[in-house]
């Protein structure tokens, strides 16, 4: 499952994240970004990976589509086990 752009934006939104940051963290650019969340360009899939892998380490999970739609949570809380 590739990140979507409204689960970057949800993930940056819960981390309280800039896109400064998460582009920082990603080793991806804030132009990529930008474009990729205002739906401008969809990036490669190697640059989704580093998105999708930076927010996981931040504690994020993404979730499927399930006939939901596809979403993001956190795996566990400060002070809760992931």
């Amino acid at each position: 499952m590739a990140i979507t752009r409204d689960q970057c934006r949800a993930g940056r939104a819960l981390l309280e994240w800039t896109q400064d940051h998460l582009a920082k963290v990603s080793n991806v650019s804030k132009k990529t970004l930008a474009d990729f969340e205002a739906g401008k360009r969809t990036p490669y899939d190697r640059t989704l990976a580093d998105l999708e892998r930076a927010l996981e380490g931040a504690g994020l999970e993404f979730i499927p589509e399930n006939g939901g739609g596809a979403g993001i949570r956190f795996r566990g809380r400060k002070g809760q086990p992931l």
